[in-house]
């Protein structure tokens, strides 16, 4: 079937947030649907709405397409055998670090191992990883390229605050309870009014928002996050965090290296559960303290989480998949002259060469196969 050229990507529905993001490029994209695995085989609108920009296609329409994608975004191992035929650039997006995948899975398989295995993986199918942050960067072994999360301040409104009560936006609270210092979270902010907002069954009070706009409309009204995490296994953000950043909440939580929080200026960070009960009480009880401390978030995140700064390098990433693409080609290449077999043209190449190593990667990483979940 004759390929057809388009500025298009294809990524799979998981971390819809952050696919949302994807918006913002000068690309169409293509996002796989009905996937086994994932919580919600649609894509969650209760999280974001479908990008403007995209289209909802099945995994057979994925692995069959003429279409030719400038790059395959994937969010796990899963994902990338899932296309291994296919001939694009693809990128590994890392959005857990492997000491959270490590704890939450009880794995067997050790830090180091994981570590090596997906290295060899990517290294075999030519594949180029982006992480979410410099920690689950370094986590993986992966420096070369960190693209942070993007906002636009322009799709929030103000924070009014007028919602004498606190905010916190996660899932499955009870088994990420470790990297999340649940026994923190419980003892700083027990007693006091909370808003838990995901999916947890386990939490009676918890909910997800209906869409979006709902969302947004929670963030407006309440009057400060909550954010807590270990800092050997999770950032001391999230995507929520920003996003609360940026429409004007100050955030309070645990000490934490990679906090984006300034103490005192833009929320409150503590180790001791005590003392940062006393600080949420403190902003409950003073809605203009709270609005001035969220002007300041608001700042941080325009500064260090835009949109503008994502679209830039998350582009210049498209690039270097399109380099590493071509690289493998030539390499493959070199490999059949060296082994002396009948010289062909690249692109006549590449499809069983890609398929060669796509079966020795499949049996590299058999496994450690979803070391790199969603």
């Amino acid at each position: 079937m004759k390929r057809i050229p388009q500025k298009r990507l294809l990524t799979f529905n998981s971390h819809e947030a952050w696919v949302y993001q994807l918006s913002a490029l000068d690309y169409a994209l293509d996002i796989v649907v009905g996937l086994n695995g994932r919580y919600k085989k649609a894509w969650d609108t209760c999280i974001r709405p479908i990008p403007s920009n995209a289209r909802l296609i099945d995994l057979n329409e994925a692995q069959t397409s003429a279409t030719q994608y400038a790059s395959i975004i994937a969010h796990n191992t899963t994902d990338l055998l899932d296309v291994r035929h296919r001939l694009d650039p693809r990128i590994l997006v890392l959005h857990l670090p492997i000491e959270a995948r490590q704890a939450e899975e009880d794995s067997i398989i050790s830090p180091p191992q994981m570590r090596k295995l997906l290295h060899k993986y990517a290294g075999l199918v030519g594949t180029h990883v982006v992480a979410v942050s410099v920690f689950k960067g370094k986590s993986w072994g992966f420096t070369q390229d960190v693209v942070p999360f993007g906002f636009e301040p322009g799709d929030y409104a103000p924070c009014a605050g007028d919602k004498a009560c606190a905010l916190r936006v996660c899932n499955f609270v009870q088994r990420r309870k470790k990297f999340l210092l649940w026994d923190f979270h419980e003892k700083a902010f027990g007693g006091l009014p909370v808003r838990i907002v995901g999916y947890n069954p386990e939490i009676p009070t918890a909910e997800p928002s209906q869409n979006w706009s709902h969302l947004k409309g929670m963030l407006q009204s309440h009057r400060f996050f909550i954010h807590t995490a270990d800092p050997d296994l999770e950032d001391g953000y999230n995507m929520a965090t920003i996003e609360a950043m940026a429409a004007g909440l100050p955030v309070l939580g645990n000490c934490h290296p990679s906090s984006p929080v300034i103490h005192g200026v833009s929320g409150f960070l503590s180790d001791d559960p005590l003392e940062l009960h006393g600080y949420a009480k403190l902003l409950l009880g003073n809605r203009q303290l709270a609005m001035e401390m969220g002007m300041q978030a608001r700042k941080t995140a325009n500064e260090h989480f835009s949109i503008s700064t994502f679209k830039r390098s998350f582009e210049k990433s498209i690039r270097m998949a399109q380099q590493k693409n071509q690289a493998a080609s030539r390499s493959l290449l070199a490999a059949r002259f060296s082994a002396g077999q009948t010289p062909v043209r690249p692109r006549e190449s590449r499809k069983p060469g890609i398929m060669e190593l796509a079966t020795k990667a499949r049996r590299t990483i058999n496994k450690a196969k979803k070391v790199v979940m969603q």
